[in-house]
């Protein structure tokens, strides 16, 4: 009897590492994610499974006071899209939304690191954004660890609050990290394509 040969090959190590429902969420130019069940993704071929940053999902209000938020068109066709607020062209859309202001995303985090009011209200409104589709997404997937990939990874402490409140919004609680920094620092999407063009599957 032949070998059975899986299609795709095993993923390499990462974050997810031990857990067998994983979300890949990317926070870079903008939003997307792949799920992963049992070391293998799903719905491959086609792509598509996992992309919670696509859908009318954006609330109108956000933030701590609620501040009212535009409905903006998304590049994949559809309006109100995670995409458009949640990456690093959303946060600087969203800061000069809420401030007149137009800053590069490094700029925005690197303020609000450092204790600026403003930055510190655009990071308070687009955690509170992104968080309930991210948690809804979790809850539908059953995933048990997301790691967070794309540029905004990077800022730990940016990670750390949409961690904080994704948890809170869930139904299954964690007493430990679930959305946490990616392992792979540098372009993980380019990384993970070579692989699969190296393996004849695209």
């Amino acid at each position: 009897m032949m070998p059975i040969v899986s299609h795709w090959p095993k993923p390499a190590p990462g974050r997810g590492r031990g857990y067998r429902i994983v979300l890949g969420a990317i926070l870079g130019t903008g939003v997307g994610g792949g799920l992963v069940v049992d070391g293998r993704l799903i719905n491959a071929e086609g792509g598509f499974a996992g992309e919670w940053g696509h859908g009318p999902a954006v609330a109108s209000m956000a933030g701590t006071p609620p501040v009212a938020i535009p409905i903006f068109d998304c590049g994949c066709g559809q309006r109100g899209c995670v995409d458009t607020i949640g990456g690093a062209r959303g946060m600087e859309r969203l800061h000069l939304t809420l401030h007149g202001k137009s800053l590069p995303s490094h700029e925005i985090t690197t303020l609000w690191q450092n204790g600026d009011a403003e930055a510190a209200r655009t990071i308070d409104v687009l955690v509170d954004l992104i968080s309930s589709p991210l948690a809804l997404t979790v809850n539908i997937t059953g995933a048990t660890i997301v790691p967070i990939g794309g540029g905004l990874s990077n800022v730990t402490p940016l990670i750390a609050e949409i961690d904080k409140a994704v948890r809170a919004r869930i139904l299954r609680k964690f007493d430990r990290p679930l959305v946490v920094p990616g392992e792979c620092r540098i372009e993980p999407g380019l990384i993970g394509a070579a692989v699969l063009g190296l393996a004849g599957d695209v």
